[in-house]
């Protein structure tokens, strides 16, 4: 049973990092260095965190971008 449930924690984890690097690839930031990818992440997580009105303009700027995916 324990080596099921952590088979099916893996593939949860892994599914989960290749929607999230698809995240990166749909802001066309695929050819960017990780170091700067790395940067703009932890930037933007400050700035959300300190800044209720920044969290809003970013969460509806990417809800548009997937609304154009449709």
């Amino acid at each position: 049973m324990q080596k099921m449930s952590t088979a099916e924690a893996r593939k949860k984890d892994a599914r989960e990092k290749i929607e999230l690097g698809g995240l990166i690839v749909k802001a066309g930031l695929r050819y960017e260095k990780r170091a700067l990818l790395l940067g703009l992440l932890i930037d933007a997580s400050a700035r959300i965190k300190a800044d209720e009105a920044e969290r809003t303009r970013l969460s509806e700027l990417g809800a548009r971008a997937f609304a154009n995916d449709a």
